[in-house]
């Protein structure tokens, strides 16, 4: 299945043969304190920058039923965010990941995303497109 929206991959999560859990991390962009003009040019018109982790959550497919869910708990719960990242974590045995099954691949999510490594998890803008980086 093609990803080409968040409700896409809600719907991939749930037709899984093993129970999903799925990991977010929020990041916001920013530009370096020491950033060149030629920088801070491509920043003011919506590119580059780092993106900065902000707050993280799982949840499972069933606990969500859209985009918009998500984006209204987002903005109850912390900062106001440009880009979330996404992964799943399967279950095995027809067993759901918890939450604490959660913990340390969510950890490991950010480090991942504070050092660039960000191929192996799906970003989506405030829109609840993905976005495609380089």
């Amino acid at each position: 299945m093609t990803i080409a929206s968040f409700d896409d991959l809600l719907r991939s999560a749930s037709q899984q043969a093993e129970p999903q859990r799925l990991l977010f991390v929020f990041t916001t962009a920013e530009l370096p304190d020491d950033a060149t003009p030629e920088q801070r040019a491509r920043f003011q018109a919506g590119q580059g920058g780092t993106l900065t982790p902000l707050m993280c959550v799982d949840k499972s497919p069933a606990e969500l039923p859209s985009f918009e869910a998500l984006l209204a708990e987002s903005r109850r719960a912390g900062p106001a965010w440009d880009i979330v990242f996404v992964a799943a974590l399967s279950g095995s045995a027809g067993r759901s990941p918890s939450s604490n099954d959660a913990e340390a691949p969510l950890q490991r999510m950010v480090e991942s995303i504070k050092s660039g490594r960000i191929a192996n998890f799906i970003p989506f803008d405030i829109q609840g497109q993905p976005v495609s980086f380089g």
